[in-house]
């Protein structure tokens, strides 16, 4: 074992071992609109900043909460404007909108744009002199959020029940995290109507998004009985509904069923954390802002064929478990099968097996900045050196 392996495994064990005093929770669920708003008024809350974006505004998906908003006499503002990948000054305005007009709670109402952005908002309100970047990595907000109220319409982040806000630079174009278990949202509402509208492409592209955060918690070095067990169920729940889902657009039950994976995924990566699938999705929204959910789906089957026979025993679990491996297969076959399904999953859902915008002479930069963010925190199965990450990166290129 190198010294820089042993660094980043001896950081990963203290961290490990601190985790099981963090103060985790998750969000008190909701699964119709009014119910969700009577839990407002209870609280006295009087005005709420809603973090949605243009598309979401245009398609009218937020009008049934919005009435019952009007019903209760609970006042709101709408901010429209997240971008895909939310930057620093994105955050800044719409926190300046919260406190313009005197807002005392949160509520982000879309994907995983909108709910980072939500959460950025949320860090600033109570950290208003530290900059973002003073923000970076984990456990630097520390302090409790106002009320905040999470409305996923996509299936696929989790950002739900996770401790992510996942940000852009302006200037550096640098995507990054701040991890903080105060980020967890109070409240969510899982309602399946709302994802009824997905285009197809999205559809495929976040339901991918999830089964990434699944496989990564579940082949990590931190995860616990409990992730691991929720972990499993989404992968099983993603095998079974994904494509179903992507092929009939209204079917209300598989749609359910990959929200609830969606979910399911965000609770086991947000405690076992991710992997080099997301270091490397994360420096390709920054540069080029790629989707997430696009991202992840292109890099996830390039990671696990990188990491090798060490991530076989755990591929080979989850291949049992989703039905997609036989018993009689050997451990090997078991896990190759898997990788096998993600790629040909992929490929049914018209996602390309490469990332178009990727340019050669980008490559390093990609490398150093997955290489900063996943070395020492995310507990890898396998620590890549700079050739390992090199060489993944470079497959991506669109041939």
């Amino acid at each position: 074992m190198s010294l820089y392996t042993l660094y980043c495994r001896s950081f990963q064990f203290v961290l490990r071992a601190s985790s099981y005093i963090l103060p985790w929770r998750q969000p008190t669920i909701f699964t119709t609109n009014p119910s969700m708003v009577e839990q407002m008024k209870s609280m006295s809350i009087s005005r709420v900043l809603i973090v949605s974006d243009q598309m979401i505004v245009k398609l009218g998906l937020m009008q049934p909460l919005l009435k019952n908003l009007d019903e209760q006499g609970i006042n709101y503002h709408i901010f429209s404007d997240t971008v895909a990948n939310p930057t620093i000054s994105n955050i800044e305005a719409a926190a300046k909108v919260y406190q313009d007009t005197q807002c005392d709670s949160i509520l982000a109402f879309g994907g995983g744009s909108p709910m980072d952005c939500a959460k950025g908002v949320g860090a600033r309100l109570v950290r208003p002199n530290k900059s973002f970047a003073q923000l970076k990595g984990l456990l630097k907000v520390r302090r409790s959020l106002p009320p905040f109220f999470a409305v996923p319409t996509t299936s696929g982040t989790g950002s739900e029940a996770t401790i992510a806000a996942v940000v852009t630079d302006d200037k550096t174009h640098e995507k990054y995290a701040v991890n903080d278990p105060s980020l967890v949202p109070h409240y969510a509402l899982l309602d399946p109507l709302l994802t009824l509208g997905l285009p197809p492409f999205i559809t495929a592209t976040t339901g991918m998004d999830a089964l990434t955060h699944a496989i990564e918690a579940y082949i990590g070095q931190s995860n616990t009985v409990n992730t691991k067990a929720a972990a499993t169920e989404a992968s099983q729940l993603i095998a079974s509904n994904l494509f179903i889902a992507y092929e009939q657009g209204e079917n209300i039950e598989a749609r359910a069923n990959m929200q609830h994976a969606s979910y399911l995924a965000g609770v086991a990566f947000t405690r076992a954390y991710v992997g080099y699938v997301h270091a490397i999705s994360h420096a390709l929204g920054g540069l080029y802002s790629v989707a997430h959910g696009l991202a992840n789906s292109v890099v996830l089957p390039h990671v696990l064929r990188q990491y090798g026979e060490v991530v076989y025993p755990k591929l080979a679990e989850l291949s049992l478990a989703c039905g997609i491996a036989l018993t009689q297969d050997n451990m090997s076959e078991q896990a190759l099968k898997f990788i096998q399904w993600i790629e040909q999953s992929n490929t049914k859902m018209g996602i390309p097996t490469h990332i178009v915008e990727l340019q050669e002479s980008d490559i390093a930069v990609i490398v150093e900045r997955a290489l900063k963010e996943a070395n020492p925190l995310y507990p890898v199965p396998r620590i890549f050196n700079r050739d390992e990450m090199t060489l993944v990166v470079t497959k991506l290129l669109a041939e």
